[in-house]
């Protein structure tokens, strides 16, 4: 064998034992690259109880209901399923019924989603009102932000 035709087998073998590398990564990982999971896909996949995963969809309205100790319930639904969710904890300020959300946390026995994290999404023409002021006074604003923000529903009452 010549040096340059060890040297190709070498690197031919290298690229092998590379996508063999990333094949394995990507086979471990193939459940945890999706973001979340909807109601559907939880009922779907016959998730077993104590996995860990995200559920996601919009809050069910009518579902919401507060108990004692800052423990609540709701459902999630993606339209076609619902997936009832226990919390204990504080919610974010966006979390409200109709809205984007994405529970951390098992499922149980039941079929019960007992989460540890609730995160509430916001849709994409989101800005902060300061953000908002400050490309006004430069002149920079594009947009009708006042008219989406004043038919938006205000914060909670202090």
């Amino acid at each position: 064998m010549t040096r340059k035709q060890r040297r190709l087998a070498l690197i031919g073998s290298g690229l092998v034992v590379l996508a063999l590398a990333a094949a394995l990564v990507l086979s471990a990982l193939k459940d945890s690259i999706v973001f979340f999971n909807s109601p559907t896909d939880v009922v779907e996949k016959n998730v077993q109880p104590g996995a860990r995963i995200r559920l996601g969809g919009l809050v069910q309205p009518g579902s919401l209901v507060r108990g004692d100790n800052l423990s609540v319930r709701f459902e999630v639904t993606d339209g076609n399923r619902a997936v009832p969710v226990a919390y204990t904890g504080i919610l974010p300020d966006l979390f409200r019924e109709g809205q984007g959300v994405v529970a951390e946390g098992a499922l149980d026995s039941a079929g019960l989603f007992r989460a540890d994290t609730v995160l509430a999404k916001h849709d994409e023409t989101y800005m902060p009102k300061e953000v908002a002021d400050a490309l006004k006074k430069q002149g920079h604003w594009v947009g009708d932000y006042e008219k989406k923000t004043s038919a938006a529903p205000q914060g909670r009452a202090q």
